[in-house]
């Protein structure tokens, strides 16, 4: 099953950045202007600058090759990598979810997810597990998992593309107990406690005040680093209502941090990039 990160309830100032994940940072921001594609020494140059050395570069893009994320393929007789047509269609899907996607309102009301799988595949029914986490949902009951209803359209087309649609029944719900209920509710369904957890480590490695105007370059190593780390989190983070989220949420601080951060950095970060780029 293609994925382009593992997302998980760790914290990101415990465990150092993975060049693959970089690299899927870099393809997502400045190659599929291009088709998808760059060459290797555009590659190089640019996880030079991020401090991951040429072995570690190559090691990564095959593991990614592997994956089905990377394939090899040259341009004007120039060797690089392409993005599989799988991954540009991840990527896409990402864009809603970690640039656009706003937060639920009560009125929105739930989208329960119920799925009956064979054993004879159930392997399909860890797929499945893994996948409606990773698009939010929580589980209110063994068997019957929650998110709120206007992720519905991301959900039915994320299990037809990985056609596990017809193993799911999805049903558009309200909650008609008092809101306190609720609130409690929620905290049992999901671990909000570690989401709020990984939101205060993003705060404190990214929200020590904003320097100086940095320099294109600058930008770029801070801007790439910055949404590797942060693009995980919407994965995470089921965009709940705020009625129903902890009085002291970090995600919304975050949120604002990221928001600031990109408005600063991803123009000067996008001229750099660029051309390192159009220097084959």
């Amino acid at each position: 099953m293609l994925d382009l990160d593992e997302p998980a309830l760790d914290s990101p100032s415990g465990r150092a950045t993975q060049p693959r994940q970089l690299i899927v940072t870099l393809y997502g921001l400045y190659a599929r202007p291009s088709g998808g594609w760059l060459a290797v020494g555009s590659l190089v140059r640019l996880l030079a600058e991020l401090g991951v050395d040429e072995p570690a570069v190559r090691s990564s893009v095959s593991r990614l090759k592997r994956r089905g994320i990377l394939r090899p393929h040259a341009v004007d007789g120039i060797a690089g990598y392409a993005l599989t047509e799988q991954a540009q269609e991840i990527l896409r899907e990402g864009d809603y979810r970690i640039f656009e996607r706003v937060r639920a309102s009560m009125a929105d009301g739930w989208l329960l997810a119920v799925f009956s799988v064979p054993e004879s595949e159930r392997q399909k029914r860890h797929v499945l597990r893994t996948q409606l986490t990773k698009l939010g949902f929580g589980t209110a009951a063994p068997g019957v998992w929650i998110a709120p209803a206007h992720v519905y359209e991301e959900v039915a087309e994320r299990l037809t593309r990985l056609g596990l649609r017809d193993y799911v029944n999805l049903f558009r719900a309200d909650y008609l107990s008092a809101l306190p209920d609720l609130a409690d509710k929620v905290r049992q369904w999901w671990d909000l406690d570690a989401l709020d957890h990984l939101y205060e480590d993003f705060c404190a490695a990214y929200g020590g005040g904003e320097p100086g105007e940095p320099s294109e370059r600058e930008a770029f190593v801070a801007y790439v680093r910055i949404l590797t780390d942060w693009r995980r989190l919407p994965y995470l983070d089921p965009g709940l209502p705020p009625e129903v989220l902890p009085r002291k949420w970090s995600g919304t601080r975050a949120v604002e941090l990221f928001e600031s951060a990109r408005a600063r950095l991803e123009g000067p970060a996008r001229r750099h990039a660029m051309r390192v780029i159009s220097h084959r």
